[in-house]
């Protein structure tokens, strides 16, 4: 048994948790503590806190999950001011050993190990996850993130990809005047200008000009907030259109990785899990031309595990040091 502190960095919040990893696998994942990334002035200062709240020596290994892709001296992490340098994690976090992973990526381990009791049928047919061939992974959070995981001969390989960055692709006369206003901002509008969280107010400002109503100028948190509690029907409007862009996104996902099922993830994916069936996602999952009853016949399912991204990070240590 090896204990390690499993992170899970994001845009607006820092996670961390101490599991204990045995044979390639999580063994358990102890209390999170979750840290906003704008108070602390690097990961050094917030996993100090962690040691701190803690209460105790924190083990000597890490198992790193960042929201920007990995690789190279210098980390830069997408939406949100933090530096990583790899080669200076053990003078400053007093790791010996560590892994860092995609934040996706990370989601990618942790569908490729947790049970199925941690999946939530979102639509097609209602069957456990395939373990042979190719499971795509997005889902809506600060930004849009995007993996895969290739099971094959007994094990499963990550893709961890920017999927989220690929261009907006509207299929209606109203994504054709969210993509005019949002050309406004962005010379290139990506999907996650569309399928992130941010994105509601871009959803929600053009449904107000397409209605001739007076544009109320709130932030996505506002704006989400309407929604979910039901009391603003533009905004109710506005989360229904959003699940219909993240229904087109995940079956051209699908399409592109050759996907024999679909797992929605992200904060964000688990505050929709009411709104899937009545906002259309199924619909535009599948409306994909000659390929509609290929993409009916694919299921799409919702990470239910509260931290999937630290469960997947700590499953993402395992997995390299399983012969440790």
């Amino acid at each position: 048994m090896t204990e390690v502190v499993a992170v899970d960095i994001g845009g607006t919040h820092a996670r961390f948790a101490i599991a204990e990893v045995a044979g390639g696998k999580v063994v358990s994942l102890g209390d999170v503590v979750t840290q906003k990334t704008a108070e602390h002035a690097s990961l050094q200062t917030a996993w100090q806190d962690f040691g701190k709240q803690a209460g105790r020596p924190l083990p000597k290994a890490a198992a790193i999950a960042v929201a920007s892709p990995v690789g190279g001296d210098v980390i830069k992490l997408t939406n949100n001011p933090w530096i990583i340098r790899p080669a200076l994690i053990p003078e400053r976090l007093g790791a010996d050993t560590w892994v860092i992973v995609n934040d996706f990526g990370a989601i990618a381990h942790a569908v490729a190990q947790l049970p199925d009791a941690d999946f939530l049928h979102i639509c097609g047919p209602e069957r456990p996850l395939a373990r042979d061939g190719v499971t795509s992974i997005c889902g809506p959070g600060t930004g849009l993130g995007v993996a895969g995981v290739l099971h094959a001969g007994g094990t499963y390989h990550v893709m961890s990809t920017e999927g989220g960055h690929v261009d907006f692709a509207p299929l209606d006369a109203f994504e054709d005047a969210m993509l005019k206003r949002l050309r406004n901002s962005f010379t290139r509008v990506s999907a996650e200008r569309v399928c992130a969280g941010p994105a509601i107010v871009a959803i929600y400002e053009t449904l107000a000009e397409i209605e001739g109503k007076a544009v109320r100028h709130l932030d996505d948190k506002a704006i989400w907030g309407l929604a979910f509690d039901g009391s603003d029907s533009l905004a109710i409007a506005a989360l229904d259109r959003f699940v219909l862009a993240l229904g087109a996104f995940a079956g051209d996902l699908a399409l592109t990785q050759g996907a024999k099922d679909v797992v929605i993830a992200g904060g964000l994916g688990l505050r929709l899990k009411d709104h899937f069936a009545r906002s259309g996602f199924a619909e535009r999952f599948t409306a994909k031309g000659r390929f509609q009853q290929m993409m009916a016949n694919t299921p799409v399912k919702l990470i239910t595990h509260p931290q999937p991204g630290l469960y997947g990070a700590a499953a993402a240590f395992a997995q390299e040091h399983s012969n440790d």
